[in-house]
């Protein structure tokens, strides 16, 4: 396939210290340190991505199929397609993916997906096994998280510490958020063989942090502290340091709403007045954007490129990339030499999708 090469722009976004009063100030453009190119095109909502030691990218397609990218070639035949119980219906359908620690080992990786059963709609986070370009499921890792035609989360990492971290959204009930007899509204932490972690901070239960109204970005940075995206209501959409056992308000508060009701954790930055929609997060190793938390924005259109104090828990400044270039980004990862893979999501039945879309770009430093 031909590349298709740009240059990429950028403006920087600053926010006044009170979030409470958060406002967007555009500094004019310069020319960046990299260029764009394409190195996918005509994909159907690609969700997630993950790179394996060799390189190759493995990624979804909401309405079903894994794929992969290998010498940077698509190949043709998805590993997998998935079939009924499986459904794909709103927001819903084949979402995240990660690669197990020991992929080139193993053959292991986890997806979660949505599937239908008894007229309900649930999610599920499954394990499956690679052979001779082909996905088979091994096991169901963690089963019946609500689903619904919105608000499914879908985000999973290995973190770290390797623990499983997945993000559910309310499935469109609010009050799920709140329960803690719900897997709904949360970001849980299993073992990659499906079991309760001793260390969690609810006993025998998979919830690591609540109050959640529909998180889609998981990152941690290099102090292994663990960061999550998350739409608002609103606007007022959320950047959030993840705290085990820590109550992020939906939907008692959202942005930094004060409750007299519980304790709950303010964002690091929210998107005030304005929607940002953020998906796909992850941070910059090296490179000019080296310790920058990258966020994919659908709405927003643009990827986010946050600064942060030394210590990780204050924001110094935001910067603006590719704003409506590309239209709707809902995944970015960084590849195993430094440089950054993005997924538009212009065909998920919200966007404006060209003659060559869903794309999966890559971002190369000049």
């Amino acid at each position: 396939m031909k590349k298709i090469i740009s240059n990429i722009y950028h403006k920087t976004i600053f926010h006044k210290p009170n979030r409470k009063s958060l406002k967007i100030k555009p500094i004019k453009s310069r020319q960046s340190p990299y260029n764009v190119e394409v190195v996918a095109e005509n994909l159907n909502v690609p969700w997630a991505m993950d790179v394996s030691d060799k390189g190759n990218i493995y990624f979804t397609e909401r309405p079903g199929s894994i794929r992969v990218i290998a010498n940077g070639m698509l190949i043709p035949q998805p590993l997998i397609i998935f079939t009924p119980p499986f459904i794909g219906q709103g927001e819903g359908g084949l979402m995240g993916i990660a690669l197990d620690p020991d992929f080139s080992q193993n053959h292991y990786f986890y997806v979660m997906h949505s599937y239908s059963e008894s007229n309900r709609i649930y999610n599920r986070v499954i394990r499956l096994i690679e052979n001779n370009n082909k996905a088979y499921t091994d096991k169901i890792l963690i089963d019946k998280i609500p689903g619904g035609q919105i608000h499914n989360g879908g985000r999973i990492k290995v973190g770290p510490d390797k623990k499983l971290y997945i993000t559910t959204g309310d499935a469109g009930n609010p009050s799920l958020s709140q329960n803690l007899s719900s897997t709904a509204g949360k970001i849980l932490r299993i073992e990659l063989n499906g079991s309760i972690p001793k260390d969690n901070p609810f006993t025998n239960s998979p919830i690591y942090s609540f109050g959640h109204r529909n998180p889609q970005g998981l990152a941690w940075n290099s102090k292994n502290i663990l960061y999550s995206s998350e739409h608002g209501q609103s606007a007022h959409d959320e950047i959030n340091i993840i705290h085990p056992g820590s109550n992020y308000g939906w939907p008692l508060v959202q942005g930094d709403e004060e409750s007299t009701e519980v304790t709950v954790q303010n964002p690091l930055i929210h998107s005030g007045e304005d929607t940002w929609a953020p998906s796909g997060i992850t941070f910059a190793s090296q490179g000019p954007w080296q310790d920058k938390l990258l966020v994919a924005t659908l709405r927003g259109q643009q990827l986010l490129s946050i600064s942060l104090n030394e210590n990780g828990s204050v924001v110094e400044s935001v910067e603006s990339w590719l704003k409506n270039e590309y239209g709707r980004l809902r995944e970015v990862i960084q590849g195993k030499d430094g440089s950054i893979y993005i997924t538009t999501s212009n065909r998920d039945g919200r966007g404006n999708p060209g003659i060559s879309d869903d794309k999966i770009i890559h971002i190369v430093q000049k």
